[in-house]
């Protein structure tokens, strides 16, 4: 089989989720003995473009020609089975859905987000879940600026929704949804139900487990508002276990997060970290802690924690409802609810739950989340679009 897999990679001093995604599958699929190469662009180089190249950037979003013309050509040469589509935002645009039409090559499509559905992709405005755009046209983002703060630059986005939400549905051949919860909402704003199929992430075994109770709270990720970071400093002014709170990542709230913790000696701050100290972290804690407050797809720190044997709090919506499995392989807690979050984190730590919970994450994880599983499923989605063809 030989796979093509499309990207637009994401800026590299702003980590990126779906990028470790990407790198993961195309790993996975050479491993296994996969004929896999790359049509790639970097939004990174759109700094060092000349000036008026740079102004064409937005304007480029919902179709770029050049894409597609260089997209057709390295179709008809090397002829892939099928193509794996994943980000085209802001450097590829959905041209590469017609290239791949014109040279009648099957396409799977990876949803990483509501980027379908929701211009910038979150379903998240002024500190709540907004679903202002699903289903109808994308007028309330424009109005709110929803992309960046800016209804100008919000424009490209809703009229790259508006414009391509048919090619979409007409020129990919099989989705991947990262959730059901994804699917779900997704089909309800009309989407092809019977194309659309669940393919979680997987996660790579780093060989790291927790041994004993962990020593600490863990919250690994990006420090914005939607990931819940005003949330869990509220919740721990109501904290009362004896677990301290570790926080690593970056992002817009980080010197906020570093004053936080520098005035209690309970909250430890280390900023962004790599990817095996990451592990390292999640390995000697008694609990990760995901206070999501909008609906995430997936839940990838959820599943890296189920890999070393680590329970979960996390919010009961969206994607979590499906990864957590309530007092079993960690806990739920009412989404935005600071009481409640408090409350699970004080009751995580309970060593004979907290032992058993942990053990049952890994059962989970062994079960659904493995290389072996993401590499069938990979496969079998590849497959069905061949054959549909």
């Amino acid at each position: 089989m030989k796979v093509l897999v499309v990207h637009n990679r994401y800026r590299s001093e702003q980590p990126s989720g779906e990028n470790n995604v990407v790198d993961a599958e195309v790993a996975l699929l050479s491993s296994a003995g996969i004929d896999v190469q790359r049509f790639e662009r970097h939004s990174d180089d759109i700094a060092s473009m000349p000036l008026a190249r740079k102004a064409l950037v937005p304007l480029q979003v919902p179709w770029n020609r050049a894409s597609r013309t260089e997209l057709r050509a390295r179709l008809e040469v090397e002829r892939p089975d099928v193509v794996h589509v994943h980000n085209t935002f802001p450097l590829l645009s959905p041209s590469v859905l017609a290239a791949c039409a014109d040279a009648r090559v099957p396409v799977v499509a990876t949803l990483h987000n509501y980027g379908l559905v929701c211009p910038p992709g979150t379903l998240y405005r002024d500190g709540r879940i907004c679903t202002d755009c699903v289903g109808g046209l994308p007028v309330p983002a424009v109005r709110h600026g929803c992309y960046r703060d800016s209804a100008a630059a919000t424009v490209p986005m809703a009229v790259n929704l508006l414009v391509n939400r048919d090619r979409w549905r007409t020129g990919v051949t099989r989705f991947f949804c990262i959730s059901d919860a994804q699917r779900r909402l997704l089909v309800d704003a009309g989407m092809p139900a019977a194309r659309m199929t669940v393919k979680h992430n997987f996660v790579p075994d780093e060989g790291r487990r927790r041994v004993g109770e962990g020593e600490h709270l863990l919250f690994l990720g990006r420090l914005t508002e939607e990931k819940g970071i005003p949330l869990l400093k509220a919740a721990w002014e109501q904290y009362s276990g004896k677990l301290p709170l570790l926080i690593a990542g970056t992002g817009p709230l980080s010197d906020d997060v570093a004053a936080w913790a520098a005035g209690r000696d309970n909250v430890s701050y280390v900023g962004l970290q790599d990817r095996a100290s990451c592990q390292e972290l999640i390995a000697r804690a008694a609990a990760v802690v995901v206070p999501s407050t909008w609906l995430e797809a997936f839940g990838l720190v959820v599943v890296e924690a189920m890999a070393a044997g680590v329970p979960t709090v996390a919010p009961a919506h969206g994607a979590f409802e499906e990864l957590v499995t309530d007092g079993v392989t960690g806990l739920l807690h009412t989404p935005g609810d600071a009481a409640a979050l408090a409350s699970a984190l004080c009751e995580v730590a309970d060593s004979e739950l907290n032992q058993k919970m942990g053990e049952a994450a890994r059962q989970r994880y062994d079960a659904d989340f493995t290389p072996e599983v993401g590499l069938k499923r990979l496969l079998d989605g590849y497959e069905e679009a061949i054959s549909a063809v």
